[in-house]
């Protein structure tokens, strides 16, 4: 059984076919559960009673951080509002996703229950997800309406990950709790379906965490790409997305991805209100009030006293695209 798979038959969101409601472990049916990370995990039940021996949970799982949480608790609250069924009841809408883009940005979806297959939620997050803008996946994750928390994808939305987004991180239950996975180790030895080939043989690049497979990746939106291919941009201000002085990837998310080569030669920690005009100027702006004011635009709560990293790097033109 692979980890935080959904045991019953079918999509994991068929109203007649999923499970029922439940408590989180030490949980009163219908008290609110905090953090809102803990996850009812069915997995424990089973292993418990012998009906699975031996969960296989892969070397790319890890816990999650703060903004995995922060999309698994979306995806609770997506449900909570807009599930049709109650407690114990088959509905139309009984499971909610959320995918966060790799700006950062999340995205919501419920289900849409059909006997003739309708879409999973985490199909929707993601046509959502894409119709505003986003190319580019880091994670995804399903919650069960009325408490019964983080579900693993089914089989059918594990093969459209492997095919579109297999660096695609995926939350799933194991019996040690939440795990942030792979999307393409949701697919051990898996082949590969492309619109423009068809399906593809055994691509075992797939199975490697692009994070982990080279030097770090600075992630940046694709509207920067030619200012900083030009050298008019040589830093970037960051808000919890630290980054090492080293050799590293700057990956434009377009589509398809742009990757170039560079050095990051500065990390410097300051205070949003402490950027400066010199700042802005690497930036391709002009005064640390515009600085404030673009970034505003990536992180829409930050405040003068938050803490950010300014990143200086320059491209490695000896090595071109990474």
């Amino acid at each position: 059984m692979a980890v935080g798979h959904h045991p019953a038959g079918g999509g994991c969101e068929n109203g007649r076919g999923r499970l029922g409601a439940a408590a989180l472990p030490g949980q009163a049916a219908g008290k609110p559960v905090e953090p809102a990370c803990v996850a009812w995990n069915d997995l424990g039940r089973l292993l418990k009673e012998g009906k699975v021996k031996k969960v296989y949970v892969p070397s790319s799982a890890r816990a999650l951080d703060d903004d995995e949480c922060e999309l698994v608790e979306l995806a609770r609250r997506t449900i909570d509002a807009h599930t049709d069924a109650g407690p114990d009841e088959d509905g139309i809408h009984t499971v909610g996703a959320a995918v966060m883009a790799a700006d950062y940005r999340m995205f919501a979806g419920v289900n849409l229950y059909h006997f003739t297959g309708g879409p999973c939620a985490e199909l929707v997050a993601l046509g959502a997800a894409r119709a505003q803008g986003a190319r580019q996946m880091r994670c995804i994750v399903a919650v069960g309406n009325h408490g019964r928390g983080v579900i693993g994808p089914c089989g059918r939305d594990r093969q459209v990950f492997v095919d579109y987004y297999p660096a695609m991180r995926v939350i799933v239950p194991t019996p040690a709790g939440l795990r942030s996975v792979l999307a393409a180790d949701l697919m051990p030895l898996a082949q590969r379906w492309a619109p423009e080939s068809g399906m593809n043989g055994l691509d075992l690049s797939l199975y490697r965490d692009p994070d982990t497979a080279g030097p770090p990746i600075v992630r940046f939106h694709p509207r920067y790409l030619e200012v900083v291919r030009s050298g008019a941009k040589t830093r970037t201000t960051r808000f919890r997305d630290p980054a090492q002085l080293g050799p590293a990837r700057l990956v434009f998310e377009s589509d398809p991805e742009v990757v170039l080569a560079a050095e990051v030669t500065g990390v410097r920690h300051c205070l949003v209100s402490e950027l400066t005009d010199q700042d802005a100027k690497a930036e391709g702006l002009t005064t640390a009030a515009e600085l404030r004011e673009a970034l505003k635009g990536h992180y829409p709560d930050l405040s003068g006293t938050d803490e950010v990293d300014v990143i200086t790097f320059q491209i490695d033109d000896n090595k071109g695209a990474a």
